[in-house]
């Protein structure tokens, strides 16, 4: 038997031994420690471990809680302050502030973890505890690097484990009604879509601090910087501001994406996109020059990818993604007043025979003109999901419960790792578009400019430009490898 099996598979007789739990007050035993994946104990719990708690990742064990089946046993953040209110909230529950302390000591008393850290923290607990059997739920976007998501998506699928990233606009029906409209050829064919976003909502496009600032005492600076290089502490970083950053954060498509690009993913069963484009708005250095700064991400941008045909198309895919307020062109079928999207984000589809579009999380879906949206009937083809994106963190809770392979989730690794590869594929485009070379007579060229890059999604890289291959996967500090 694989070693990585037995961990989760204790045995009766070492019920006694792991009875420390009750230490914690907890009385409910978690369910592996009855009889593996899949059993269901007494008390059909399941017991979950929180890693970053703070903000999404207090509403997300909340949410885990309020399904009645769940119970958060232990909780980890690196930032005292931003744990305060899930300590709070939970007063039973363990704390810690090291992820992989929390994992080596308290592995036997837990089934599952769920990770909302910054996107630079996701992957290597995620790893870990995949590799203990842990059921794990990961926010969005699923990783930081595109080497990351292709890894997490190959251990869910070797250690057999039920994953879920927390895009919950998955278990919307609106595109499951968008897939049901375009299966029964409503607007025909499709080959191109935009998606777009009003984000960032943070700063973003500016210089790094040149100053440092103290460490708060509630924070362990050492510990949120985790798999990424060291940097002195940069005051208004913590807990939200690092989402601009390319050592933190992927940007307003690390933020949006997951829940926007989502829908033609779905919708039209894309894959891997095969080449990319990019074109980036630049800042103002001072009064006479425009520029760009490499350690974060630009106030927008516009990406282009290609997806080769799917069982679901007839030919290639145009894919456009537009953030820091830039939106496609109004359908000449909405009303002047109507609003497009949501107003700051949106999908559109045009197809040959006519268009849809819907707002974030494919909420409002509505083909064009509007008028049409209620007219039109279609079979259901596609099951909903009970509570639709409130009911995303119950949908994990009872797959876990029930044990893989029994019961479907939205978004697990299988679906949400091509995604968040994607993602970061476009955000490879945009980083090699700041690509810069020193010329001998002083100044720079910027060879990744202008050009689209072609994309080998079976081994990761990018074979017309070498030097944006550099993203794809980032150099890990000691302790944090995957």
């Amino acid at each position: 038997m694989d070693e990585n099996k037995k961990s989760n598979s204790t045995p009766r007789r070492n019920f006694i031994k792991n009875a420390s739990i009750a230490s914690l007050g907890i009385t409910i035993v978690p369910r592996h420690v009855l009889g593996g994946v899949g059993f269901t104990a007494p008390s059909d719990k399941l017991f979950v471990a929180g890693i970053g708690v703070g903000g999404k990742g207090e509403s997300d064990i909340k949410s885990f809680a309020d399904s009645g089946k769940a119970e958060i046993a232990f909780l980890c953040d690196v930032d005292d302050r931003r744990a305060a209110s899930s300590r709070a909230r939970f007063p039973k529950a363990k704390y810690y502030k090291d992820w992989r302390v929390m994992l080596e000591k308290e592995h036997k008393h837990f089934d599952a973890v769920s990770i909302s850290t910054p996107d630079h923290n996701h992957a290597s607990p995620a790893i870990a505890a995949m590799k203990l059997n842990k059921h794990v739920y990961v926010q969005k976007p699923l990783t930081h690097d595109i080497y990351e998501a292709r890894k997490l998506t190959e251990a869910a699928e070797k250690y057999d484990v039920v994953t879920q990233m927390g895009n919950q606009g998955a278990s919307n029906n609106g595109t499951r009604l968008m897939s049901e409209w375009y299966d029964a050829g409503l607007i025909g064919e499709i080959q191109e879509v935009y998606c777009w976003t009003d984000r960032p909502v943070w700063p973003q496009g500016i210089p790094w601090p040149k100053t440092s600032a103290p460490i708060p005492g509630e924070l362990d600076w050492d510990l949120w910087l985790g798999t990424a290089p060291y940097k002195d502490y940069v005051g208004g970083l913590v807990p939200f501001n690092w989402r601009g950053w390319w050592d933190y954060g992927t940007g307003a498509l690390g933020d949006m994406g997951c829940h926007l690009v989502e829908v033609p993913v779905r919708v039209l069963n894309l894959k891997y996109p095969k080449n990319v484009q990019c074109s980036v708005g630049s800042v103002y250095v001072d009064e006479f020059k425009r520029g760009y700064f490499p350690d974060g991400c630009p106030p927008s941008s516009h990406v282009t990818m290609t997806f080769p045909k799917t069982d679901k198309t007839q030919g290639d895919i145009k894919l456009h993604w537009m953030d820091g307020g830039i939106q496609p062109a109004r359908p000449e079928e909405l009303d002047p007043n109507e609003v497009f999207g949501d107003g700051g984000n949106g999908v559109l589809f045009i197809g040959t025979k006519g268009k849809m579009m819907c707002g974030t999380y494919s909420e409002n879906p509505q083909l064009l003109p509007t008028s049409k949206t209620e007219k039109t009937t279609v079979a259901q083809k596609y099951d909903r999901v009970e509570g639709q994106a409130n009911g995303h963190y119950k949908q994990w809770v009872e797959a876990a419960l029930a044990g893989p392979g029994k019961k479907e989730v939205s978004s697990p690794f299988s679906v949400a790792g091509p995604l968040t590869e994607t993602l970061l594929i476009a955000n490879l485009a945009i980083r090699g578009f700041d690509v810069r070379k020193e010329r001998s007579g002083g100044g720079y060229d910027y060879p990744g400019r202008y050009i689209e890059m072609l994309w080998d999604s079976k081994n990761m890289r990018v074979t017309n430009f070498e030097e944006a291959n550099q993203f794809v996967k980032r150099n890990y500090r000691d302790g944090y490898t995957l």
